[in-house]
């Protein structure tokens, strides 16, 4: 599994109401290794709302 695909798989685990925090995006780009404008483009794509940001990131 690629690591766009291992994102897929735990945003939707960590958001199954539809909605995670910036801490926990940024939490996952950083586990991941990957960019955190990937998240919220795949964050995006899933429907998947990102409350609580910091700095305006998302």
């Amino acid at each position: 599994m690629d690591k766009v695909e291992k994102l897929r798989q735990l945003l939707k685990e960590a958001a199954p109401e539809g909605r995670i925090t910036c801490a926990q995006a940024w939490a996952l780009a950083e586990e991941l290794g990957v960019e955190k404008g990937l998240v919220g483009k795949i964050c995006n794509e899933l429907g998947i709302r990102i409350k609580a940001c910091q700095l305006g990131c998302f």
